[in-house]
């Protein structure tokens, strides 16, 4: 699954747009490394997101096209916040 599209499926980024601006400002790391909209994630992936004032470091657990409001937080485990 593309990393924008994982971010907006799994709500830790309102909008896929958000998300690909993001990585496209070089705010997303996956596995250590800074990531395009396109990259692809696979359980185990270790993504971190840079906010303004804080960072969010996440493994992806699993990989959904689409999930309900409620069961969006089961496709990740947060690492560090």
């Amino acid at each position: 699954m593309r990393l924008d599209k994982f971010l907006k499926v799994s709500r830790i980024l309102k909008r896929r747009t958000v998300a690909q601006e993001a990585c496209d400002a070089g705010k997303v790391d996956v596995n250590g490394r800074p990531a395009k909209p396109g990259c692809q994630l696979k359980p185990g992936d270790l993504v971190c997101v840079h906010f303004a004032a804080a960072q969010l470091t996440f493994r992806v657990k699993q990989l959904k096209e689409t999930v309900k409001k409620d069961e969006a937080d089961e496709m990740y485990e947060i690492v560090t916040e």
